[in-house]
């Protein structure tokens, strides 16, 4: 190992280039969601939202008096009683940081960045509107505040992780919350298909953003070529790369149309965004969707 890597002036170094990444995340994320005109706001609808929804565990920065002190009473820690409003006024992201969403070609935005800059506009969005938005990679739940927004975008920033393909995060959403994952959704659908399953049996409903380059869709590619998984640990050589192009085309369609039918079955929508178009063209009709989830 480079024992220079450890000095204080790479330290450093690296410290202050993963700092720049986040106010430039922020911002872009910020810029995109004044792109969205806020509506009138769903908590001002007719209807109940006072009804006793579930208890959480108290987090760090709950307030005081939103603590159920009878409930907390019958064991060793503190609860939040939450409403049904509460609950359906979080919205849970989940961004897929796996290698392949670091894919990007002809000099267009990465899928990972795309993807982060999406859910970050959707987060200010919600907290803007006085909801709240959490983060599956954050172990606290949804919350509000610029604070939350710092924090999300901080944790967005942090995540690279090194396997080829990712999948969602084992966490218990609030009941009745709403949702958003991003990804190529390229890896094995398996655990993808158990969180919507569990999110649905809770109440939760949302959005699958496929984020795909058009590279990945059109499959351009002829004559002898070499394929690597971002990750280096998958490589394959062909001399006739157009042969390849009519199965892999069939696959990537096949794929899709589980995922449609996964969406069907427990409630949720299904939109595919390529990163050669502005993130405006996802961002709205994935607002409008979740709107329309309230």
């Amino acid at each position: 190992m480079d024992a220079s890597l450890h000095t204080p002036a790479s330290l450093r170094a690296r410290s202050e280039a993963a700092a720049g990444g986040l106010p430039a995340l922020l911002m872009g994320a910020e810029r995109l969601a004044a792109t969205i005109l806020l509506g009138e706001h769903g908590r001002k609808r007719a209807g109940t939202g006072d009804n006793f929804w579930q208890y959480r565990a108290a987090q760090p920065g709950d307030a005081r008096r939103s603590i159920d002190w009878r409930q907390s009473a019958r064991g060793d820690g503190h609860y939040v009683r939450e409403t049904e409003w509460q609950a359906a006024q979080s919205l849970m992201l989940w961004v897929d940081d796996a290698a392949s969403m670091r894919f990007a070609a002809q000099g267009r935005p990465s899928k990972l960045r795309r993807a982060q800059t999406l859910a970050l506009a959707l987060a200010v969005l919600t907290i803007k509107a006085g909801e709240r938005a959490g983060l599956a990679q954050l172990p606290e739940p949804p919350r509000g505040g610029r604070g939350q927004l710092i924090r999300i975008a901080d944790a967005l920033m942090d995540g690279e992780a090194s396997e080829d393909y990712g999948t969602p995060r084992p966490q218990v959403m609030p009941m009745g919350s709403r949702a958003v994952f991003l990804s190529d959704f390229l890896a094995e659908p398996a655990a993808l298909t158990e969180a919507l399953t569990s999110a649905a049996d809770r109440g939760v409903t949302g959005v699958l953003v496929q984020v795909l380059d058009p590279e990945e869709e059109a499959f351009p590619y002829d004559g002898r070529t070499v394929f690597e998984s971002m990750s280096g640990a998958v490589r394959f050589e062909t001399l006739k790369a157009d042969r390849l192009r009519e199965d892999y085309l069939a696959r990537l369609a096949d794929r899709r149309a589980a995922l449609r039918d996964l969406c069907a079955r427990t409630g949720w929508r299904f939109q595919v965004h390529h990163t050669d178009g502005p993130a405006e063209t996802a961002l709205l009709p994935l607002y409008t969707a979740l709107e329309k989830r309230r």
